[in-house]
C-alpha cells in the first residue's frame, strides 16, 4: 500500500467511524427488538455464507479442511449468537439495589446502558469466530462496531466484508479490509471500548494507542498454555484429547496445548501413544487436505527457527509423521515432540503457535505446579487426572485465563462461562452475559421520592439528628 493509498483509506475509515459516532447519538439506547434483530440477520447471513467461509479461509491458509472451519468458526460464532438472542432481554433489565437505611426512602438501581462505538482488531487464527465473538457482545449491548481484519487473511476479510454490508448499514457494523498499516491507525481511534485479539507484544502497542485516549481495552493474548497428567492418569484417556487440541488449526490456536508437563516415569509411553493417536487422526500430512497447513511464509519460517534453535541447543526430537511423507513444496510441517528441552531454548520462552510440543518431566505434582507458576500466567491450562482432590489443588494453586480438566480448548466455546485472559495473557473478559456486560455502561442511578431524608443532615452540623446518626451507626 503506498502512502498515498494508506492515507485515503485511513481517511475513510476515520469516516465510518465519525458517521458510527453520530448514529449511536441518534439512536443511544436500541430496545430488545432492535438488539434481537440484529443478531437474528447475523445469524442467517453466517448460515448462507459459511461454504464461501470455508472456502475463502482454506484458500488464505493455503489448506484448512472445510470441517475444521466449521467446527471452529461456524458452529462456535452461531452458538454465541443463540445464546445471547434468547438473554438479551433480561440482561438489559435494571437490577434493583439496596441503598441502606440511611438513605431511605431513597430507591436504587443500576441500568446498562451501551457504551457507543466498539473497535474490534481480529487476528488471523480464526479470523471468522474471533470478530463475530466481540460483535455479538457489542450487539446485545446496544452497540455499534467496527471490525479490524488481519492483513494475513485477505480472501476472508473479503468475504466477512460483504456479509456484513449485506446485512448491516456502515453506521451500524463496518468491516475494514485487512491493508497493512492501518492496524495503528485503528488502534488510535476515540474508541468506547477496544477489543484486541492477537499476540502479546502486539497487545502492549495497542494498549499504548488506547491509553491515549483512555479508551478502556479487552485484551485477549495468548501465552504458553501448560498441560499438565497427573501421576497415574490413565494415558489412553489423557492423550487423545492433546493430540488433538495441539493438532487442531496446526496448532495455530491462542490456547492450544503448548508444553506437556509429564510424570517422569511415562514420558517414553506418552511419545509413543501420542504418534499412535496422531496416526489414527492423519494416516498422512503432507498431501492430506484435512491437516492444515502455516498461515504463510513468515509463520512458517518462524517455527522452523524454533525448532533448529532447540536442536542446536540440546533438544531431541520425536517426528511424528506415520507415513514418514517429505513435505516438500508444501506449507505444511509434522507434528514433532520435544524432548530435553531447557529454559535457553526460545521455544521454551514464547508461545509456540504451531506443531511444535515440549514435553517436560515432574516427579512431584507440586513441582509442576510450581514450574506452571514460575512462569508468566496462560491463557488457558489443562489438567488430566480423575483424582477431586487433586484438581481442587491445581484450581486453587494456579492461575490461567481457563481451565479445562480431561479435555482441551473446548471450555472457550461455552457462552455460559467468561473467556479471558489474566495478567501476560490479557485483561477483561467476554463471551455470553459477560460480554454483554464488557461492553455496557452499568449506571448506578438512586432516585429521592419527594420527601428526602438527605436534607435532616444539612448544615448546620452538631444537631439533634447528626448526633442520632453518629451514634446508631458509627458504633
Amino acid at each position: 500500500m503506498t502512502s498515498i493509498e494508506q492515507t485515503n483509506a485511513t481517511a475513510e475509515m476515520e469516516r465510518i467511524f465519525k458517521c458510527q459516532q453520530d448514529a449511536f447519538r441518534r439512536n443511544p439506547m436500541p430496545d430488545a427488538g432492535q438488539r434481537v434483530g440484529n443478531l437474528k440477520r447475523l445469524e442467517k447471513a453466517l448460515i448462507r455464507r459459511k461454504g464461501e467461509i470455508a472456502a475463502a479461509i482454506d484458500q488464505d491458509f493455503g489448506c484448512r479442511c472445510k470441517d475444521e472451519s466449521y467446527l471452529a468458526e461456524i458452529l462456535p460464532s452461531l452458538e454465541g449468537i443463540r445464546h445471547a438472542a434468547k438473554r438479551v432481554k433480561k440482561w438489559m433489565k435494571p437490577s434493583r439495589r439496596w441503598p441502606g437505611f440511611l438513605y431511605l426512602p431513597a430507591s436504587t438501581r443500576v441500568i446498562y446502558q451501551p457504551l457507543g462505538v466498539v473497535g474490534i482488531i481480529t487476528p488471523w487464527n480464526y479470523p471468522v469466530y474471533l470478530a463475530i465473538g466481540p460483535l455479538v457482545g457489542a450487539l446485545a449491548a446496544g452497540n455499534r462496531a467496527m471490525i479490524k481484519m488481519s492483513a494475513f487473511t485477505p480472501a476472508t476479510a473479503e468475504v466477512v466484508c460483504k456479509m456484513m454490508a449485506e446485512i448491516f448499514s456502515e453506521d451500524q457494523v463496518a468491516v475494514i479490509g485487512g491493508a497493512p498499516g492501518l492496524g495503528s491507525a485503528f488502534s488510535k481511534l476515540d474508541w468506547d471500548h477496544l477489543v484486541f485479539t492477537g499476540s502479546t507484544s502486539v497487545g502492549r502497542h495497542v494498549m499504548r494507542a488506547a491509553a491515549d485516549n483512555l479508551t478502556p481495552v479487552t485484551l485477549e493474548l495468548g501465552g504458553k498454555s501448560p498441560v499438565i497428567i497427573a501421576p497415574g492418569m490413565d494415558m489412553a484417556e489423557a492423550v487423545p484429547p492433546i493430540a488433538f487440541g495441539k493438532v487442531f488449526n496446526m496448532g495455530q490456536t491462542c490456547v492450544a496445548p503448548d508444553y506437556v508437563l509429564c510424570p517422569r516415569p511415562v514420558v517414553d509411553e506418552f511419545v509413543s501413544r501420542f504418534a499412535d493417536v496422531m496416526g489414527g487422526m492423519y494416516p498422512t500430512m503432507a498431501e492430506n487436505s484435512q491437516y492444515t497447513g502455516i498461515v504463510n511464509d513468515k509463520e512458517y519460517q518462524r517455527l522452523h527457527a524454533l525448532l533448529e534453535d532447540a536442536v542446536q541447543k540440546g533438544a531431541r526430537v520425536v517426528e511424528v509423521n506415520p507415513a514418514g511423507e517429505v513435505f516438500a513444496e508444501v506449507r505444511k510441517m509434522p507434528i514433532r515432540i520435544l524432548l530435553d528441552v531447557n529454559e535457553e531454548m526460545e521455544v521454551m520462552q514464547e508461545e509456540i503457535f504451531g506443531p511444535l510440543l515440549p514435553v517436560v518431566p515432574y516427579d512431584k505434582l507440586e513441582d509442576a505446579v510450581a514450574y506452571v507458576n514460575d512462569h508468566p500466567r496462560p491463557l488457558a491450562l489443562y489438567y488430566f487426572d480423575r483424582d477431586k482432590q487433586n484438581i481442587d489443588y491445581i484450581l486453587t494453586h494456579t492461575h490461567s485465563g481457563g481451565v479445562s480438566v480431561n479435555d482441551t480448548l473446548v471450555h472457550v466455546t461455552q457462552d455460559d462461562m467468561p473467556f479471558g485472559g489474566v495478567g501476560p495473557s490479557g485483561m477483561g473478559q467476554y463471551h455470553g452475559h459477560e460480554g454483554f456486560l464488557a461492553l455496557s455502561k452499568a449506571k448506578g442511578v438512586l432516585t429521592k421520592p419527594k420527601f428526602n431524608s438527605g436534607k435532616l443532615i444539612y448544615p448546620p452540623y452538631g444537631r439533634v439528628v447528626h448526633r442520632f446518626i453518629y451514634r446508631f451507626f458509627m458504633s
